[in-house]
């Protein structure tokens, strides 16, 4: 069988070894499923076929695709430009493709949607979310609950839904939780790899990186810890089950 390719945006080893180990988690892949590329430091291969891979998952990370390019790092701008240069490829063959939170905003951002910091950001923790009509016909979606608890944590959001996407689930603070492109290509705005432990990590590490006021960070924690998030990880898990 083929591996996923799982490609991670996070510089801090860390958070990407926490990353890597829940998205297996919630996936079901085993290790030997999957191909791991830390982009800070590593580059793709020259000439990638993406269907070599079963599909592909891209992680979160610090940085922003609607950041002005003067103002992203030379490690932001190569990592952002590596998924960048993949995705006219998933796009036309309609590769199995699953973009969480930053993976998002590569997506939409190569669909020519609007991708920005002038709304819809949404304080780290939980968001209660919500299916769509067309969440029904979506294999990945059908059969959940009308309205469910995510972890999110982004300073950047789509704006507006990029042309021939489906939109699948939404939430008050944020309209456009989670897409999808032709009839094999994802993308969620919130977290579906990620629990509390996992939030807890990432609010200590990131606490002055601009998401939250760092005195917050306690109080943030606390939430995520008191909510129940489980729905997320089954969508990830349908999506490994579904191209696997």
């Amino acid at each position: 069988m083929k591996p996923f390719l799982i490609l991670q945006l996070r510089p801090e080893t860390d958070a990407a070894d926490a990353e890597f180990a829940s998205i297996l988690n919630r996936s079901g892949l085993t290790a030997d499923r999957a191909r791991r590329v830390r982009l800070d430091r590593e580059t793709l291969p020259e000439a990638l076929d993406v269907t070599d891979f079963a599909g592909m998952i891209v992680g979160g990370g610090p940085g922003c695709v609607s950041d002005p390019p003067e103002k992203k790092s030379p490690l932001d701008a190569r990592m952002e430009a590596a998924i960048m240069e993949l995705m006219p490829q998933i796009t036309t063959e309609d590769h199995p493709f699953l973009g969480c939170c930053y993976g998002l905003g590569i997506l939409a951002a190569h669909l020519g949607g609007v991708v920005g910091k002038d709304r819809y950001g949404e304080p780290v923790g939980p968001s209660t979310c919500e299916v769509t009509e067309d969440a029904a016909n979506d294999p990945l979606t059908a059969g959940l609950p009308a309205r469910w608890d995510a972890f999110v944590g982004h300073k950047e959001a789509v704006q507006t839904l990029p042309p021939g996407c489906v939109h699948l689930v939404r939430s008050d603070p944020c309209p456009f939780q989670m897409i999808r492109w032709g009839e094999n290509v994802y993308a969620t705005q919130f977290h579906p790899e990620a629990d509390a432990r996992d939030f807890e990590q990432r609010i200590r590490i990131y606490r002055n990186h601009g998401y939250f006021p760092p005195e917050q960070a306690d109080e943030l924690i606390e939430r995520c810890h008191a909510a129940t998030v489980t729905v997320p990880g089954e969508i990830m898990r349908r999506f490994a089950r579904r191209y696997g």
